[in-house]
């Protein structure tokens, strides 16, 4: 299981939202280069570098940011927030993303996604964004009437393999992550999935961690890394211990 550190961008600073809203805002770094170094130091392959600007804004006005922490830190980094067009898709992996991240196209435009998914095969990732069953978009201020369920069958058959999948009420406030949701992405045919939102503690990890056999490939963790709820090195150990098969289906 990947450890992937979040650093979100808003007006050029590594900040961390509350429950994804805007005037909620804590601000944890102006460096974000020197962010993404320190969690490169710790051991981390891969970074999610969100555009906050961009997912409120659709414009990916941060994409420089992200270039240099690529360009300087020399790491795996997957990009998302406000990727709407085929140019900010484009300039992102002209910047040498790894991978691709498509939430509100995903619920709008599945011509777009399809077409990504095509030409770019595993480049391509959706986030699954929910709040209370529904999905939401356009940096989580818009409600769809889509159920994280429909959207991850409509988006297997446009040929999207990897989903990120965040329960929006959860993100930010270190509740744990939302086990319904991932139960829901699984039975709804997800084979491979990366889990996001409130992850706080190791043993999210390890609950998470039992959920391997099923397809789950990471997990992001913000604001418990900024907050020091979460060693990274100690994250990046027990992701990459041996899964322990188990009874356990809480997750």
């Amino acid at each position: 299981m990947i450890i992937l550190p979040a650093i979100d961008l808003l007006d050029g600073k590594v900040v961390r939202l509350t429950q994804g809203r805007r005037e909620e805002v804590t601000v944890y770094s102006e460096d974000p280069v020197e962010i993404a170094t320190r969690w490169k130091a710790q051991g981390a392959t891969w970074l999610h570098v969100v555009d906050l600007n961009g997912a409120f804004d659709g414009s990916y006005v941060n994409l420089p940011l992200a270039e240099q922490i690529i360009q300087q830190v020399d790491i795996n980094v997957e990009l998302s927030g406000g990727i709407r067009s085929k140019d900010a898709l484009a300039r992102g992996l002209a910047a040498g993303a790894k991978r691709i991240v498509l939430g509100t196209k995903a619920c709008e435009d599945p011509a777009f996604v399809q077409e990504a998914a095509d030409r770019h095969g595993s480049k391509i990732a959706v986030a699954i964004d929910a709040r209370a069953g529904q999905v939401v978009s356009r940096g989580w201020t818009s409600s769809t009437n889509l159920t994280p369920a429909q959207l991850i069958r409509s988006l297997l058959m446009l040929g999207v393999e990897l989903f990120i999948c965040t329960d929006v009420s959860r993100d930010g406030t270190l509740q744990g992550p939302n086990p319904a949701l991932l139960a829901q992405a699984f039975d709804a045919g997800a084979r491979q999935l990366i889990a996001s939102g409130g992850i706080s503690t190791m043993q999210d990890l390890q609950q998470l961690k039992t959920l391997e056999p099923r397809g789950l490939i990471g997990a992001i963790i913000g604001k418990a890394l900024y907050e020091g709820t979460i060693d990274l090195k100690e994250a990046i150990r027990a992701g990459n211990a041996t899964t322990q098969v188990t009874n356990d289906t809480s997750y």
